[in-house]
């Protein structure tokens, strides 16, 4: 569980703090940017360090803007109510990874009318209900009258997120399982250590996950069925700007819309930017990245 204590740390930085990481990217005091732009002006990504498909794209994308010739600010938050309000204020400029049609589809409705949508860059996101592998649970269904093996708790993250918001208001209910088991949240990073400490000692648990996420393959777990759909559909991960980025940043905007990866790249860009080089060798990772798929993915390069 090594990899997963790591990993842990660096999540509760996006609870703990709301420092930008790009600094430790890049060297640059002012959370992003390098000597290579500036000359086209700033570009803000705002992202939640302890999700990391967030994480992972704000440092692809920083370093095809700034080979555009921008400058590249990363505002760190830790919850998606407040990104969302800066964004739509022109605060923030882009977040990286939207889940809008469900995940986040409150949010849509709110500040919807503000935001730009720049383009889907993954198909098949999905939330999800996991237990470990070991269990003998495998449907959402199965959780009802069995409350008592998992303490009367459902591990969830942070209280405004999307994923928080589609488990207590539609899944329990759908499920019945509101008057039995109470939501617990706090953290990404709380959740990952109740569902470290539980396997490690092979007791019950369930929590909510989602996909893609590195914890996934990192931990022994499994998704539970929903038969009756739920925790929603499959929907893509998308890049969002507030309204009229498009117009003062026209290129910026074509270079995402160009950005697509299927499961394989982008598994690979989570691993490396999360696991194998982590805090503080963000930069380095999307190097690596691009060395092993800059001939495809390279938008920049290829351009």
């Amino acid at each position: 569980m090594k990899k997963y204590r790591h990993i842990t740390a660096i999540a509760a930085i996006g609870v703990t703090a709301s420092l930008a990481l790009a600094g430790c990217a890049t060297g640059n005091d002012t959370a992003g940017g390098d000597a290579s732009g500036g000359d086209k002006g700033t570009i803000t990504l705002g992202f939640i360090p302890s999700w990391s498909d967030g994480l992972s794209m704000a440092y692809l994308a920083q370093d095809q803007l700034e080979k555009l010739g921008y400058t590249v600010e990363l505002q760190t938050l830790t919850e998606a109510g407040p990104l969302y309000t800066g964004l739509a204020q022109g605060d923030i400029d882009v977040f990286p990874s939207a889940w809008p049609e469900v995940t986040h589809a409150e949010y849509m409705k709110t500040y919807g009318d503000d935001l730009e949508d720049l383009g889907a860059y993954y198909e098949n996101a999905k939330l999800t209900i996991a237990v470990p592998s070991y269990m003998d649970i495998d449907s959402i269904e199965d959780l009802k009258g069995q409350a008592a093996r998992f303490d009367g708790r459902i591990i969830g993250i942070e209280p405004g997120a999307g994923l928080t918001g589609v488990t207590q208001d539609s899944m329990m209910p759908e499920y019945g399982l509101d008057g039995e088991y109470t939501l617990e949240t706090s953290s990404t990073a709380a959740m990952l250590t109740v569902l470290g400490e539980a396997i490690d000692n092979k007791e019950d648990v369930v929590v909510t996950l989602w996909r893609p996420f590195w914890a996934n393959t990192a931990f022994d777990v499994k998704d539970l069925e929903d038969p009756l759909g739920a925790m929603g559909d499959a929907e893509t991960l998308n890049f969002m700007s507030h309204k009229g980025f498009a117009e003062e940043f026209p290129d910026a905007a074509e270079l995402m819309s160009k950005i697509k990866l299927d499961d394989d790249q982008y598994g690979a860009l989570e691993d490396l930017v999360v696991n194998e080089f982590g805090e503080g060798q963000e930069a380095e990772a999307i190097d690596k990245w691009l060395e092993e798929n800059g001939d495809q993915f390279d938008w920049v390069v290829k351009k």
